[in-house]
């Protein structure tokens, strides 16, 4: 019985004639797929069709610009101050997670304000149970690059990221936490769980359940996980508690007060008529 997992895996999906790498790859499918999930909610409850286009343009939008700009100020403020145009320069790696929260929510406030005009927690309520499947697709787009991995481990699951110049470094000939697969597990995990409870227990007549649902399941398990996980930048080292777990707090914080409050409020009667409104004006 092998003791640990040798990873040589290509992060490179296509080399001609454009290079695609999976984590790209990962994060267009995830995007596609949510879109594809979204969609089949506002049918469902009679909202417009274009809805959809609009929001993809403003969640896409949010994400990028959240996650850069995330990772240039949480954890790389001392270079990019000395180098802002590298800001721009997106290619070379380096998304937060917590960022594209932050600006996921910034651009599902904007969208609700200037196109539903509703309450924004009907968005979120039913935005989160896409991101939390993109999420875990995201991840296995940071295995394939063999990057944001744990510490050395004698299990069995270990893994041996050769392709690593950070693992030859830090773990030459020792397996390590495939942490990426346990933040996988936990978001597909959660996608399922909310699923359920929207499309079998309709639990989105609860404004604010399912956001609550998202934010204290993911950012929990970050929290955890992030136990298990290298420093991403050198700040980190002599720190209790890492970046990504401080960010972590207020989100989980934040779940459990949104799942309170929907718990402790009369529960809504929406109807399902299962059309577009849109479609339904031009049949008349």
């Amino acid at each position: 019985m092998l003791n640990f997992i040798t990873w040589d895996f290509d992060p490179v999906a296509l080399a001609w004639p454009l290079q695609i790498r999976w984590y790209g790859l990962m994060f267009a499918i995830g995007f596609w797929l949510g879109m594809l999930i979204v969609g089949r909610m506002l049918k469902r409850e009679g909202a417009p069709e274009r809805w959809l286009g609009v929001l993809l343009i403003w969640v896409a939008a949010g994400t990028i610009v959240g996650a850069r700009l995330g990772h240039v100020f949480f954890y790389e403020w001392e270079y990019y101050s000395q180098h802002p145009i590298e800001i721009l320069y997106t290619w070379h790696g380096g998304l937060a997670s917590h960022g594209g929260a932050i600006g996921v929510i910034t651009a599902v406030l904007l969208y609700s304000l200037f196109t539903t005009k509703r309450s924004p927690l009907w968005t979120f309520d039913r935005l989160v149970v896409a991101i939390a499947m993109v999420g875990g697709l995201i991840r296995l787009g940071n295995l394939f690059n063999s990057e944001i991995f744990g510490h050395a481990t004698t299990l069995p699951w270990g893994f041996m990221f050769v392709n690593s110049r950070e693992w030859h470094a830090l773990y030459e000939g020792q397996a390590c936490h495939p942490t990426q697969i346990y933040e996988a597990l936990c978001y597909f995990a959660l996608f399922g769980l909310m699923m359920w409870m929207y499309w079998k227990r309709n639990l989105g007549e609860r404004p604010g359940l399912l956001l609550g649902t998202f934010l204290t399941g993911t950012f929990g398990a970050r929290f955890l996980i992030e136990f298990l996980k290298n420093p991403q930048v050198a700040f980190e080292q002599d720190m209790v508690l890492n970046m990504g777990q401080l960010l972590s707090i207020p989100f989980v914080l934040a779940g459990i007060f949104f799942i309170v409050r929907a718990l402790n409020r009369p529960r809504l009667h929406l109807e399902y008529p299962d059309e577009y409104s849109d479609h339904k004006d031009a049949k008349k």
